[in-house]
């Protein structure tokens, strides 16, 4: 196995993880991070982008449990819920969303949490990468997440920032920054390019009523819907930006990871899920421990009783 020239056999790797956004395939990082310490790795150093900052929050704050706990008990009425409609900026605030995370995770600053923790946001007033690593973890998150055309932008340093998969969906040069030896990268986009439109990658639970929510979201909003079949077959507003990230956003980390790579990379398998899927938790996690299962030998150098160093 290789590592960085400076770790030797008398040094013990530093592990890191780069959780990479994803939306609702965001909680198959929670499942990841459950196989990793069921095997015996536990991460000092947490990056995340987006979906991969909140659930790479929880962690570093020793809050997974809880955020776990909540998401397996979501419903797609509770997805709906944290909709807060505004025509400023986004299509929603985003702060409910994080009014009902800070519930099950209490705010704290970041620079005081047991696992050191940085977040990915993308300066919009610049196009430059933004590493949050101190403040108010919750509104590292909310800068993290917010997803253009989706969450309004976030007020930060006399720039509004926006999600951080525009320049860094997978952030594995974050977590070597913070002092990363050995890189855990979890892609979550690594088949979706292709798959949203295919009928057999059309998630099989139950989203009728979010895709009647968004019908009337259009209404709102003044764009009229006819009951024409070409026009019906058309994919829903969220469902073509979704598509439009998530080929920005595959295009980057690859050419990320190209020239910063992981010392492994974890790819959960997930295409099937769409944008608002949040109530298919069960799903995600258990592909996340899946995923880690499919690398198992390479795990097995940094599980109990592996040496100090390969």
């Amino acid at each position: 196995m290789l590592l960085p020239p400076h770790v030797t056999n008398t040094h013990k790797p530093r592990i890191g993880l780069a959780l990479g956004g994803g939306s609702a395939r965001g909680w198959a990082h929670i499942g990841v991070v459950r196989a990793l310490e069921r095997a015996g790795v536990h991460a000092e150093v947490v990056a995340g982008t987006s979906i991969g900052a909140l659930v790479g929050a929880a962690y570093a704050a020793g809050e997974l449990d809880h955020l776990e706990r909540w998401v397996l008990e979501l419903r797609v009425a509770d997805v709906i819920s944290f909709m807060d409609l505004t025509l400023s900026g986004g299509a929603f605030k985003g702060d409910r969303l994080i009014e009902f995370f800070r519930r099950g995770v209490p705010d704290r600053p970041i620079e005081t949490l047991p696992i050191a923790f940085g977040a990915v946001a993308t300066s919009l007033n610049t196009g430059a990468e933004v590493w949050l690593r101190s403040g108010s973890m919750l509104d590292a998150i909310r800068a993290s997440i917010a997803l253009p055309g989706i969450f309004t932008p976030v007020k930060h340093d006399n720039e509004f920032l926006v999600d951080g998969g525009l320049v860094n969906p997978v952030p594995v040069s974050l977590a070597k920054a913070m002092g990363a030896d050995f890189v855990i990268a979890v892609d979550l986009s690594s088949d979706i390019v292709g798959r949203r439109f295919r009928t057999e990658a059309v998630s099989k639970t139950p989203s009728g009523d979010l895709d009647k929510w968004v019908r009337n979201l259009r209404d709102i909003v003044g764009l009229s819907i006819e009951d024409d079949d070409d026009l019906m077959s058309m994919p829903s507003l969220p469902d073509v930006l979704a598509a439009c990230m998530d080929i920005v956003q595959v295009r980057i980390a690859r050419s990320r990871m190209a020239g910063e790579p992981p010392e492994l990379l974890v790819t959960p398998r997930l295409a099937r899920l769409r944008l608002f899927d949040f109530q298919c938790a069960p799903e995600a996690i258990e592909e996340g421990k899946r995923a880690v299962e499919r690398v198992a030998s390479v795990l097995a150098d940094f599980g109990p009783g592996a040496p100090d160093a390969r």
